[in-house]
């Protein structure tokens, strides 16, 4: 070994924790001063404590709720929109729908004029768009199935 580049060694280096607890070991520095050790760190403490370096768990915290008050923001937005689109689609005409000339007509004579009107009439029972003259069961089937395809009417 070169002499004179080696630094010193103290055999009895003092290390001194934030919590109190203080040990000796050997190390280049006589005083070594430590923020959490042993007898202080969660892992061997079993208790559950955040230590924060700097201010990263309040960075991180405010990140966090930022995000969250972000998503909250963007599915209320989302939900009038898919509102908007919702009123939209109950106020125009049955033919909207493509449905049989046979069933079309049915509707619009028996007063049914809007989508919403025979929404309405569904959300009141099946017996009530069969008491529309001139649909029938299979004509119930047909509108049925059409207000699910557009997520107007549960499958």
């Amino acid at each position: 070994m070169k002499e004179g580049i080696h630094p010193k060694y103290y055999p009895n280096a003092t290390v001194i924790c934030s919590c109190g607890n203080t040990w000796t070991t050997g190390s280049t520095v006589e005083v070594i001063r430590t923020d959490v050790c042993s007898a202080c760190h969660p892992f061997f403490t079993g208790e559950q404590r955040i230590v924060d370096t700097a201010g990263q768990v309040d960075r991180y915290q405010k990140r966090l709720e930022r995000f969250e008050k972000h998503v909250a923001e963007e599915k209320t937005r989302l939900d009038q929109a898919s509102l908007k689109e919702h009123e939209i689609l109950l106020k125009q005409q049955v033919e909207a729908l493509d449905l049989s000339e046979r069933v079309n007509k049915a509707l619009v004579e028996g007063g049914l004029a809007s989508i919403g009107d025979v929404v309405k009439k569904l959300e009141a029972g099946d017996r009530e768009l069969l008491a529309v003259d001139g649909v029938g069961p299979k004509a119930l089937e047909e509108v049925k199935g059409r207000l699910e395809a557009i997520g107007l009417v549960p499958a």
